[in-house]
């Protein structure tokens, strides 16, 4: 009966071996300019499928609502306490599944329902957990949007102190998903103090620039401050939430639990404080140094060759390549790209009536940098990218040898082995079984 607990996945069930397996391959084989992406450590993935996966703790470390034990305790205390360390908070709640979860307990913690909450508009790079229809963010609460100047596409707090002024919210939100510059942390938080607002900025696109310095620390501005853990902070997948304030954190813990989630994947948390161990060391203010001249460089590579970027530069780890000059819309060089195995993704810019229609690329560097790539390569593929964008502006295939260009750029820049082996039969069987039977 007991047999199971004691066989490698590979054994037990060779299906799901051969299908993490063929992930670990594409991933090696793939250049990954998805801003969302990244590869995390051996370490993370280690402490991410640890024992701790057995644990449930409902609650926080002295005050579960079902038994802990102190090892799991320390865990999360040394979990929060790096946190905090790396980015200069008093508080942190580190039991987020996802930064949306982050978020959604914010919202709960700061807002009734039906307040009002002022956001940037995601056609403008903002996110959909910040207040867009059909999430709970824009069901529960009243969101009011501000958007970019047309022709700059960068933020103009003017016009957020207007639109503060004419909805009174309760809470204004600062952050992006795609907004490639910096933000005024101060003068939103000047906004929001004018109209009686509570600030939330979310920095999950830039947490790993904001750790090392290349990027402003909203904490000694905004109320409340989430992330995710991954992205450019080259963490697991979750969620964070700091504050300074302990009323407030108080709060936010309740939201998130017993509010919104039960027990902690204690796991995912032990994987967080690997990660944010990793943040703290000096090659980590290395990395995070090169990701932001890495995203530099592919701009420039690109402008070079005639896309132009959105904003005209980027302060942060992913560009926004501007196709409408080029006549073409970013969903079809997405799948081209991919079939390139070229990761990026299509996002609106100014002008864009929705993201089905979007002209702008989203191109982000975290993962090629984590594999060590630098500026020459970055700019090798932005020819790639401007090569693709070219061909389907004329109606033509990819030029040939884009292809051979990324295999040859992956083989210099290996991934660690990922995934576990699988009899090689089974894996060359589900590559060409996809359909449910």
């Amino acid at each position: 009966m007991t047999h199971f607990l004691h066989q490698p996945l590979q054994t037990l069930d060779p299906e799901v071996a051969a299908l993490i397996a063929q992930e670990g391959q594409r991933q090696s084989d793939r250049l990954e300019l998805v801003a969302s992406e990244n590869h995390i450590s051996l370490a993370q993935r280690e402490a991410g499928g640890s024992v701790l996966a057995d644990t449930t703790v409902e609650g926080y470390p002295g005050a579960r609502f079902l038994s802990a034990s102190a090892d799991v305790d320390a865990l999360e205390q040394l979990a929060i306490a790096r946190a905090c360390r790396l980015f200069g908070a008093r508080f942190a709640n580190v039991q987020p599944h996802s930064g949306t979860q982050a978020n959604q307990a914010a919202l709960l913690a700061l807002l009734r329902p039906g307040d009002t909450l002022l956001s940037m508009d995601l056609r403008a790079g903002g996110h959909f957990s910040h207040g867009a229809g059909g999430t709970l963010s824009g069901d529960w609460f009243t969101a009011r949007h501000y958007g970019v100047d047309p022709h700059t596409g960068l933020i103009d707090p003017d016009k957020v102190l207007s639109l503060a002024r004419q909805h009174r919210p309760r809470l204004i939100i600062a952050g992006a998903s795609a907004y490639p510059r910096s933000i005024d942390f101060a003068r939103f938080a000047a906004i929001a103090h004018e109209v009686g607002a509570l600030l939330l900025v979310d920095m999950a696109h830039v947490a790993g620039l904001v750790a090392t310095g290349h990027f402003p620390n909203p904490l000694p501005h905004a109320d409340v401050v989430t992330t995710t853990t991954y992205k450019n902070l080259r963490g697991p997948r979750g969620g964070l939430i700091l504050c300074n304030e302990p009323a407030l954190a108080a709060r936010l813990d309740a939201a998130l639990c017993p509010g919104l989630q039960g027990t902690p994947l204690m796991q995912m948390v032990a994987a967080k404080a690997v990660a944010f161990g990793e943040a703290l060391q000096p090659e980590f203010q290395a990395y995070s140094a090169q990701v932001l001249r890495n995203a530099r460089a592919l701009g420039a590579g690109l402008a070079a060759r005639g896309i132009d970027q959105l904003t005209g530069g980027t302060d942060v780890p992913f560009v926004v390549a501007h196709l409408r000059p080029l006549g073409v819309q970013a969903a079809p060089l997405v799948r081209a790209l991919d079939a390139l195995q070229v990761g990026c993704s299509a996002v609106p810019v100014p002008g864009d009536a929705n993201f089905e229609q979007a002209h702008g690329l989203r191109l982000g560097v975290s993962a090629l940098t984590t594999r060590g790539m630098a500026e020459a390569e970055c700019d090798v593929v932005a020819g790639i990218v401007a090569e693709a964008g070219r061909a389907l502006a004329a109606g033509l295939p990819p030029p040939a040898g884009a292809a051979d260009t990324v295999r040859a750029l992956c083989r210099r820049f290996p991934l660690a082995p990922v995934g576990v082996d699988a009899p090689a039969s089974l894996a060359t069987a589900l590559s060409t079984t996809r359909s449910c039977p």
